[in-house]
């Protein structure tokens, strides 16, 4: 069994950059820089047969290249906050995207997702975080904002989990057309 989501990766800079913001809060699990990613469609565990189905229709995916930019904060969980992310400026071409990624995984068997999408960067998990910090955090980054990002692939990514979190590996990168 594989567990396994579609991502897009960034490169080393916008790691650092997004790293930086990561402090302040108490008792925050935060994420490591090296796994930061925008999620578009998180699969679960599949067996290798129905990873291999997930491989086909992806790599027969069509879309085109884009820009898009990280901006802003917030937190997942209302009263009961549970993770920390930086939002994405609203994009067409991202939706358009994760649409098509979603069409592709539900042909091949898997189960539509539920959730609406709301793209973000996990920064860090929470559980039971000082109100005070959040406030904080979330005052003092809610004017963040990163430079555009190419967007010119996305990624079948792999989690395992170990002790210390879980280690994201590239499974397979999909281009995008000009």
């Amino acid at each position: 069994m594989l567990r396994l989501f579609v991502g897009i990766g960034f490169p080393p800079e916008l790691k650092l950059r997004l790293s930086l913001l990561c402090s302040g809060i108490p008792k925050a699990r935060w994420v490591d820089p090296g796994n930061l990613h925008l999620t578009l469609r998180f699969i679960g565990e599949i067996s290798e047969d129905v990873a291999a189905d997930v491989d086909q229709a992806l790599a027969k995916l069509r879309a085109r290249r884009f820009s898009l930019r990280l901006a802003g904060t917030g937190v997942f969980g209302g009263d009961r906050p549970r993770s920390l992310w930086v939002g994405v400026e609203r994009n067409p071409d991202l939706t358009t995207l994760r649409d098509k990624i979603e069409q592709a995984l539900t042909r091949v068997g898997l189960p539509p997702e539920p959730r609406k999408f709301a793209p973000h960067v996990t920064l860090a998990r929470l559980q039971n975080p000082p109100f005070d910090k959040i406030a904080e955090f979330l005052a003092a980054h809610a004017g963040f904002r990163a430079e555009p990002l190419s967007v010119e692939a996305f990624n079948l990514i792999a989690s395992y989990p170990t002790k210390s979190g879980s280690v994201y590996e590239d499974q397979a990168a999909y281009p995008l057309q000009h």
